[in-house]
């Protein structure tokens, strides 16, 4: 195998092996084990203390918003998620459903911070604060929607991701 006929053809085969071998994370794990992550944090004063951070939120015209550190939601709360038509222009939004916990939460924290904004950050092939929408009512039925800084196929990435979560969470907690 020492022709150049002979090296030609291993250095084909390496070749051949590392682009049958590279394929992008959505085509290495199936549908069935992507996961989402969605977290919920409360716009807040900024402090010295370590708590709190700024967080740039759209990526046409990113705005800066200061959040505490912790989520105050996430997915653990979650019920249903579910990617909705916005309007008759084709726009879309994400619903997701709180469980009792959260709906509970969601009350409170919407009754407690109205005129402030959640910060809300998604974690799917990529992380990024997808949206930040005001708090201007109080929701007591546990269900939320949001127009996300992504595109239809971004969201229906993160909303399938969820559901996995979700199915995965609602299994261990079964008995």
């Amino acid at each position: 195998m020492n022709t150049p006929s002979g090296r030609f053809n291993l250095i084909l085969t390496i070749f051949a092996c590392a682009v049958v071998g590279c394929k992008t994370p959505e085509a290495k794990e199936p549908k069935e084990k992507q996961a989402s992550i969605l977290r919920f944090h409360l716009e807040t004063n900024p402090d010295d203390t370590g708590r709190t951070l700024q967080v740039p939120v759209y990526r046409a015209q990113p705005m800066l918003v200061t959040i505490g550190r912790d989520a105050v939601l996430d997915e653990g709360f979650l019920k249903t998620a579910e990617v909705v038509d916005a309007d008759e222009h084709g726009g879309h939004a994400i619903k997701v459903t709180f469980d009792d916990a959260g709906t509970r939460r969601l009350e409170a924290l919407t009754i407690e911070h109205r005129g402030q904004h959640f910060a809300i950050n998604a974690s799917w092939t990529e992380t990024r604060w997808v949206a930040a929408p005001l708090i201007t009512k109080r929701i007591a039925n546990g269900e939320y929607v949001f127009t996300p800084d992504a595109t239809r196929e971004e969201a229906e990435r993160i909303v399938a991701g969820l559901k996995n979560v979700i199915k995965k969470l609602n299994e261990r907690y079964t008995l």
